[in-house]
């Protein structure tokens, strides 16, 4: 099967049956193990990007929150919220079919907070220094939760079975 034509027909279906131009497929050993396209319209929830939607899928068939081994095709270079999900879930490899340059003559979305071309600059300033408003709030009770985390897990901190870097 053609992974990058499938997710080119599942984008255009969705474009077709009033839904946004993207689109994701999952691919495991050769076969596809989760696909979606973006259903934010369809839903009104903003978090329904295709790739949101696939790596849930992929995950919940697989019984972990880790796509080790899984090549993820998408419509378009993904989003931030979608690219630190990629990032959270570790495939193997990403494949994005175009760029936002390419197709922002055609589709844009600059919706407050959320200008793509001044996004990862926004992203990297401190939290206090965002255009959207954030306060902090500091908590005792609040860093507890995560020593309760840790005390429950046998001491160690970090997720069991998670890639790491090293």
């Amino acid at each position: 099967m053609d992974f990058v034509e499938r997710t080119v027909d599942l984008a255009r279906r969705n474009v077709e049956e009033g839904g946004r131009p993207f689109a994701t497929v999952i691919v495991k050993d050769g076969e596809i193990l989760a696909e979606s396209p973006n259903k934010v319209a369809q839903t009104n929830d903003p978090t329904a990007h295709a790739e949101i939607l696939a790596i849930r899928e992929a995950c919940v068939k697989l019984g972990t929150e880790h796509l080790t081994g899984t090549t993820v095709y998408v419509l378009a270079h993904p989003c931030p919220m979608c690219l630190g999900a990629l990032y959270y879930c570790s495939p193997d490899e990403v494949v994005f079919l175009t760029t936002r340059d390419a197709y922002e003559p055609h589709f844009v979305d600059d919706r407050k907070y959320f200008e793509l071309d001044t996004f990862y600059e926004e992203f990297g300033k401190n939290w206090d220094e965002r255009r959207l408003p954030m306060r902090h709030e500091p908590r005792a009770d609040a860093v507890e939760v995560y020593r309760l985390w840790q005390r429950r897990n046998g001491g160690e901190r970090r997720v069991a079975g998670a890639p790491t870097a090293a």
